[in-house]
């Protein structure tokens, strides 16, 4: 005999049987929800992954010949139902509640973990015991329309138009309108708000104009005897009119944030508006009937939205893909037009592109030997990290402002530019295969720009290296490498270190950087920062009005790229001081940095070092060199694609398209082979960029 039994879960006609053929035990308790959520729970599928459609065919079956039975359950779910209010789901449930996104992002996860519960007389209350799973509205919505119609009048439902007194269902309605058309009159007035729109100061607010109209269609309802309007009333009209002004101006201020810049606090208020008009343009299509078949519908389109507010309220991924969209758009907006610089077109533009690697790499080959004086200051974990930092962040910041390049800085910066001509379509009079062509010739032009900075920092990097320490043992008689020499090819070798994983580190900094970057230019620009420089008096009486403007525009030009250029020195100097700190072995590989580093080992052994050894020191600079490009590229692209809310199916046939460039002509990746006539599209997008 088995310890335990297993309970088996009864069918929906025995469920029924038991609760409502000659029994009253769903009335012994006000307010028990134990039948409807065990309803629910033999209803609801096991699965959701590529669920079709829900079938009621067993419930239907069953009320149809059970008329007792049926007019128990239609009785219980009436009481259960009755008076209770919802206005607070249709305008609170899945609409941000705060535009500060990370208070909002704590606030969702932590109600993922611990629900808030309304009170008992809500209909929330109801939805949060029944449908607590987030997958319900899913399910809800697969159930085939012809079986809710026939359940519907099954269980004998009163129309949501019989009355508006209190606690009916077309009085919570109205009261859920007023209060989200009153809470966004208030929003977009907001100073932050009207200043992405000057479009609109001498205008009426289409806001408030939606409000009067609102109250006007109100009484129309609750005067008339079917309390609800047909499609072809004016006053119906005339608010669905007002109400597309009212998107109007919310798309026209995040259309305008390429102008003003914009912050994450008007990003959020924005995108709440929208979800409130959203929200609006639903409810106000249920005021409206034509046919006694629509106010059926209306009532069962209205209990389905009920529920998947309900279940969408916590929704943490949703909120933060529709958060960050607009936000990552002005972002990489940036970096795209600060990556164009960095696509070489002809032979001189890629030989200008050698020379200035070789000046990065000049610098690098310094820092690399300033960094091992600075290892051997006898100082702290936090004093390394520190140290190693400003090395690296005020070497990275004359290179920006020098002119010079860092190879692995551009992949963030043209993978933007790439999407941006996926977007725009390169030739707005080609069709896709023109389109996908020409982002391939784009592709090669940024890969071989990519490859001779690779190359111009790597042949400058190794040699000043090698001078410098040579140069110091000559002078002072101390070989400065003589004690970290293995660990330094050592760390290079992808084999005998984790030198691809400490690659991928420094790629994710390199896309960080480009990250921030772009959100400093950005919330200058929503801040009007150059132009209060400009124009701020004290400036303008001690220096002129001439050189003001022209520290204005200096700043306008460099400052984001100084402060992109110090975290990321800051990130490379302190990853590995954090990694001894927290007991992980965490650094960064950097392809520029460790050709420096070979040539500083090599010296420190006196060149007596294994062929194995040189071998692998060699072919990890290519191999780190590779992942830092691949990182740091692909995060890019990912970030652009979502920005722009292009689908990565996208990407097979741009693949295809790269890859069938690769076969006509290989050397056009590493070299500017191909002839003008060839890549016209793609010259007429490139100096259209540059005029702008």
């Amino acid at each position: 005999m088995p310890f335990f039994k297993v309970k088996t879960k009864p069918s929906i006609t025995e469920l029924l049987k038991n609760f409502f053929k000659g029994s009253s035990s769903w009335r012994d308790e006000e307010n028990n929800l134990e039948p409807l959520v065990e309803l629910i729970q033999l209803i609801r599928p096991l699965k959701i992954k590529n669920l079709q459609t829900v079938n009621l065919h067993e419930l239907i079956t069953f009320l149809k010949e059970n008329q007792s039975c049926r007019k128990d359950l239609s009785i219980y779910l009436k009481e259960i139902l009755k008076n209770r209010k919802f206005n607070k789901i249709f305008s609170d449930a899945a609409i941000l509640r705060d535009v500060d996104f990370f208070f909002e992002v704590k606030k969702r996860i932590l109600a993922k973990i611990l629900p808030y519960q309304p009170q008992k007389e809500t209909l929330e209350y109801v939805l949060n015991q029944v449908f607590y799973l987030a997958t319900d509205s899913v399910w809800v919505n697969k159930i085939p329309m012809n079986q809710l119609e026939e359940l519907y009048d099954l269980l004998e439902f009163e129309s949501i138009y019989e009355s508006v007194e209190p606690n009916s269902s077309l009085s919570e309605l109205l009261i859920a309108m007023h209060l989200i058309t009153q809470r966004i009159s208030g929003r977009a007035m907001e100073t932050d708000v009207i200043k992405m729109v000057p479009e609109f100061d001498d205008l009426e607010s289409p806001f408030s104009a939606f409000e009067k109209e609102l109250f006007l269609i109100e009484d129309e309802i609750r005067n008339s005897e079917k309390h609800y309007i047909l499609s072809d009333d004016l006053s119906f009209s005339q608010l669905l009119v007002l109400l597309k002004h009212c998107e109007d101006f919310v798309e026209k201020a995040f259309r305008n944030s390429s102008k003003y810049g914009i912050s994450l606090r008007v990003n959020q208020n924005l995108l709440k508006i929208k979800q409130q008009l959203e929200r609006l343009r639903f409810l106000i299509s249920l005021l409206k009937v034509e046919n006694e078949m629509d106010e059926k519908n209306n009532g069962i389109v209205m209990a389905l939205q009920l529920i998947q507010f309900n279940c969408y309220k916590n929704n943490v991924r949703q909120f933060i893909a529709q958060s960050i969209q607009l936000i990552s758009y002005e972002i990489t907006q940036h970096t795209a037009k600060t990556g164009e610089k960095y696509i070489t077109e002809g032979r001189n533009e890629y030989f200008k592109m050698f020379w200035n690697a070789l000046g990065g790499g000049f610098i690098v080959g310094i820092l690399c030997i300033i960094k091992i004086f600075l290892s051997k200051i006898d100082t702290s974990i936090f004093g390394h990290a520190f140290l190693y930092s400003m090395n690296y962040a005020f070497g990275f910041i004359a290179i920006y402002i020098l002119g010079f390049t860092l190879a692995t800085k551009q992949p963030a910066m043209t993978a933007s530019a790439l999407i941006k001509a996926i977007e725009e379509g390169i030739s707005k009079q080609g069709n896709n295969t023109q389109k996908y062509n020409a982002f391939a010739i784009l592709f090669a032009r940024v890969f071989r720009s990519q490859f001779i900075a690779f190359v111009g920092n790597v042949i400058m990097a190794f040699p000043v290296s090698l001078f410098g320490i040579w140069l110091i043992d000559y002078v002072f008689d101390y070989n400065i490498a003589a004690s970290k020499w293995e660990k330094l090819i050592t760390d290079i070798s992808p084999i005998h270190s984790l030198a691809i994983f400490h690659a991928a580190i420094a790629g994710f900094f390199l896309f960080l950087s480009g990250i921030i970057s772009g959100s400093v230019a950005n919330r200058d620009k929503h801040n009007q920062v150059y132009y209060r420089i400009a124009e701020h008096p004290l400036l303008k009486k001690s220096f002129g009005k001439a050189r003001t403007l022209k520290f204005s525009a200096l700043y306008e030009k460099k400052w984001a790229g100084i402060i992109s250029n110090f975290w990321f020195g800051v990130f490379m100097g302190s990853t590995a001081s954090i990694g001894l700190f927290l007991g992980l072995n965490l650094d960064i590989r950097h392809i520029t940095f460790v050709s420096g580093n070979l040539a500083l080992g090599l010296y420190g052994a006196n060149y007596q070092v294994s062929d194995s050894m040189l071998f692998w020191g060699i072919f990890g600079i290519g191999v780190i060199g590779l992942v830092n490009f691949m990182v740091s590229f692909s995060l890019s692209l990912g970030l652009a694609f979502r920005s722009r809310a292009i689908s990565l199916f996208e990407l097979r046939f741009v693949t295809a398209a790269i890859w069938n460039h690769f076969k006509g002509n290989p050397f056009s990746f590493f070299f500017p082979t191909e002839r003008k006539s060839k890549s016209e599209v793609v010259e007429n997008y490139l100096h259209t960029e540059k005029d702008k």
